[in-house]
């Protein structure tokens, strides 16, 4: 009987040797949801955000919209990555971007850019492009496109980047209502509504 039970205590014993403590698996389970910084956006005011774009140079934004076609660039205050590159500063036009968060059609957190852009300044794009969409909840099977990006402390985000209007805006939010992403022949502000100073 006593070498039944010694037997059991060994067993169990290594067992326990590979087993996971709750803590370790939950930080693993963490990490396997973690997103590529280069499918990520941002919205934390008008200097500090990061938006999806063309990953080639002088790419149309409907061009870019296929796997591996899109990548993040951030403000300098927003980087996470050396992997993404750098927004100037003077992408947004002076004087004429609005930054606006608060709460959306059913109660919930959202905040937004919105306002006129010089698109020269970042050479992913093509100053004559009519635009395109880029969110995380549309495209095939309501998956994000790109695929899987997501906005930093939102649920969901709907961005749009107009080179030839030329103005761009992005909002994030918790609920989905707040971003639509069924509009994006419609242009900016029927999709996000905010000021945008008769971009020209």
């Amino acid at each position: 009987m006593r070498s039944i039970f010694a037997t059991f205590a060994v067993v169990a014993l290594a067992a326990s040797s590979f087993a996971l403590p709750s803590a370790d698996t939950a930080y693993i389970a963490e990490l396997d949801k973690r997103v590529s910084p280069t499918n990520e956006v941002s919205v934390k005011s008008k200097t500090n955000f990061c938006l999806i774009v063309p990953k080639n140079k002088h790419t149309n934004v409907g061009d870019s919209e296929h796997p591996g076609g899109m990548t993040t660039w951030c403000t300098s205050s927003a980087k996470t990555s050396s992997k993404q590159g750098t927004i100037p500063s003077d992408f947004f036009k002076s004087g004429k971007v609005s930054y606006k968060s608060g709460k959306g059609k059913n109660g919930k957190k959202y905040a937004q850019l919105t306002g006129c852009i010089n698109p020269s300044k970042i050479d992913r794009l093509n100053p004559k492009d009519a635009g395109g969409q880029y969110d995380s909840s549309g495209g095939a099977g309501g998956k994000g496109n790109p695929q899987g990006s997501v906005c930093t402390g939102y649920k969901h985000y709907v961005e749009l980047i107009e080179p030839a209007g030329p103005r761009a805006c992005i909002r994030c939010c918790d609920d989905p209502a707040d971003c639509p992403t069924n509009k994006d022949t419609q242009g900016c502000p029927s999709v996000i509504p905010g000021n945008y100073y008769n971009c020209a």
